[in-house]
């Protein structure tokens, strides 16, 4: 199936959006994760059955879209808030809203503030409802009042660096290549467009209103606290919370569907820099727990009610490491939503 990008004001930015051509059925609109773009979702995209009208949007800073800076101190409204503009720029109404890791997060605070406008949300491996880092337990209580742990001074400096050269190749550890091949999927698995999807991941604007954002560093360890711009600040916990989400009316169906061996969106996740402490590769660790995403993500769920949960054999993508399984799951539930 032949897929369209085309731009689209809105009354904040203008958007691109990935669809295919299709203007009538049910809209199921498609948000990235952090570091790619709705490139990532054109698989998904072209093998949707009838009766639907796929669209995939590059959130700002991504892709084609806009490279507006992000305010981190309204958490993730910035992103939650386009998609917002960008369902009123094309009209629609009951939409499926499907939301991979960081995009998990913008679909939960898009469902937040506006919840008549959805019919159903997919989650695929989100961030959890408490940000991502410097929490712990199910209900995300803050390891300190200023969100130390989490924010744009957790990322790989190295990585940042490669990311901003536009470096495709595999002779880094933590090149964008090979942090796609050892997070973003299962290590050893084989993905076919791999070209492409390290084309998404380059489409990233790098600085510090973007990715990763500006850095801020603190007395308390591990020494980094969250910043005000850019998009890993946007996820700290001291910015972007969903405390309430189980209070909203209407409660449309979710559907979690996740990648087991995940190493990213974990309860020991390899990019939280509280469980790096506790494996000795961030020296000066006090015991700081890692935080729970997982079991924090179940929690806020099964306080919402409506949900149900589908765990596959894969990593952080299972929309590309499973495409079938994935869209079999995901299409029952439009189905029954």
């Amino acid at each position: 199936m032949h897929l369209d990008n085309r731009r689209v004001p809105t009354a904040r930015i203008t958007q691109n959006v990935l669809s295919a051509g299709e203007t009538g059925g049910e809209a199921v609109l498609f948000v990235h994760g952090n570091v790619s773009s709705a490139a990532f979702w054109r698989g998904t995209l072209a093998a949707l059955p009838g009766g639907y009208r796929p669209l995939a949007v590059d959130l700002r800073g991504f892709g084609d879209t806009d490279p507006a800076p992000v305010d981190a101190t309204r958490g993730l409204r910035d992103y939650s808030d386009d998609v917002l503009a960008l369902i009123d720029a094309l009209d629609l109404t009951g939409v499926h809203l499907v939301g991979w890791s960081l995009g998990g997060g913008v679909v939960l605070q898009a469902l937040r503030d506006r919840p008549s406008a959805v019919r159903s949300v997919t989650l695929v491996n989100p961030v959890s409802p408490y940000g991502f880092g410097g929490t712990h337990g199910p209900d995300g209580a803050l390891n300190h009042p200023t969100g130390v742990g989490g924010g744009a001074g957790a990322a790989n400096p190295d990585f940042v660096r490669l990311l901003a050269a536009g470096d495709r190749s595999d002779d880094s550890p933590v090149s964008p290549r090979n942090v796609f091949r050892s997070t973003y999927v299962k290590p050893g698995t084989v993905v076919e467009d791999e070209d492409a999807l390290v084309e998404s991941m380059l489409s990233t604007r790098v600085g510090e209103d973007n990715y990763p954002g500006d850095t801020v560093s603190s007395d308390v360890w591990p020494g980094v606290a969250p910043g005000t711009r850019g998009v890993l600040n946007a996820l700290a916990p001291t910015y972007f919370r969903l405390d309430d989400l189980h209070v909203i009316d209407p409660r449309p169906p979710i559907l979690w569907i996740r990648g087991g061996a995940d190493v990213i969106v974990s309860d020991t996740s390899l990019f939280d820099l509280a469980h790096l402490g506790a494996l000795g590769v961030v020296p000066g660790s006090p015991g700081t727990p890692a935080q729970p995403m997982v079991t924090q993500i179940r929690a806020a769920l099964r306080r919402y009610g409506d949900h149900s949960e589908v765990v596959l054999d894969c990593g952080h993508s299972p929309h590309i490491e499973r495409p079938e399984e994935f869209r079999a799951a995901l299409v029952d539930h439009l189905k029954r939503s």
